[in-house]
């Protein structure tokens, strides 16, 4: 996989707002918030896309969605909050890294977009 925004940000080559990072993932603010409370979640084994996970990533997409919940408890978002993945140029997806978009702060409509 190309060298993306998201690796230059795990390698230290662009700063972010980190706010949780482990052995597997990284998690920083977004620079463009569509909410009060806008995170990405992305591994650092470079993964394209939601299509892109292998049945080896298995525990690695459970530990994504588990560490999107944790942050969303640490960041205040009681009443609710939602996690979005968008996958290739129509579903939404700007940067070929998996990422899971974790949204609160506020009441979030549907459909989202």
């Amino acid at each position: 996989m190309a060298e993306t925004l998201f690796t230059k940000i795990i390698d230290r080559k662009i700063p972010a707002d980190i706010v949780y990072e482990d052995d597997d993932c990284l998690a920083f603010r977004d620079v463009a918030p569509q909410a009060p409370v806008h995170v990405l979640v992305i591994p650092k084994k470079p993964i394209a896309s939601l299509d892109g996970l292998a049945d080896e990533d298995r525990g690695l997409a459970g530990h994504l969605m588990l560490t999107a919940a944790r942050i969303a408890g640490e960041l205040g978002l009681s009443e609710g909050y939602r996690v979005v993945v968008n996958c290739g140029r129509d579903g939404g997806q700007s940067v070929d890294h998996l990422h899971l978009h974790v949204l609160g702060g506020r009441s979030l409509t549907w459909p989202p977009g």
